[in-house]
């Protein structure tokens, strides 16, 4: 399932500029992959823009001074666009962390409108959805009727004191 981070600029904690609130994806980008330039420019991602034009400059001028072919010219565009696919969203991170926007939290969730409900829900103090409620984890665990009580190794016995 992915994870996102939530971001929010410094000014906006009420709950009227929610709207302001920027929830990053983890993982991998397909388009930052495919169109890595474009990509940056799309999320304003200037800095990081400006390493990625440095580094494929320095990469090709290097292979032009050792007349490396064709082949290996393409091998390494390929795994400078793998890393800037893998990379794309720590440079969104990196790039809010550095202006007037600070982390909020971290959500779990199947799609990004999913990850805004269960952030805002948690955030207002409401009900993300109705279900059992948690275990407590501090208990020992349930045992099955009838299932031996022997614990197997160097473990304790639950409900033996120590």
């Amino acid at each position: 399932m992915p994870v996102f981070t939530v971001h929010a600029p410094v000014d906006a904690l009420r709950r009227a500029d929610t709207d302001r609130f920027v929830f990053v994806r983890d993982g991998f980008h397909f388009w930052a992959f495919v169109f890595g330039p474009l990509w940056l420019i799309w999320h304003r991602l200037w800095w990081a823009l400006l390493a990625y034009v440095v580094i494929i400059a320095a990469i090709f001028g290097l292979m032009v001074a050792l007349r490396t072919g064709g082949d290996a010219r393409g091998f390494v565009l390929l795994i400078v666009a793998l890393l800037t696919g893998y990379e794309a969203a720590s440079a969104r991170r990196w790039t809010l962390s550095r202006g007037w926007w600070r982390e909020q939290g971290i959500v779990v969730a199947d799609d990004a409108e999913a990850a805004e409900r269960r952030f805002f829900a948690q955030w207002t103090g409401e009900s993300v959805s109705p279900g059992p409620p948690s275990t407590d984890r501090g208990a020992p665990p349930p045992v099955r009727p009838g299932a031996p009580h022997d614990v197997i190794g160097l473990f304790p016995q639950p409900g033996v004191p120590r």
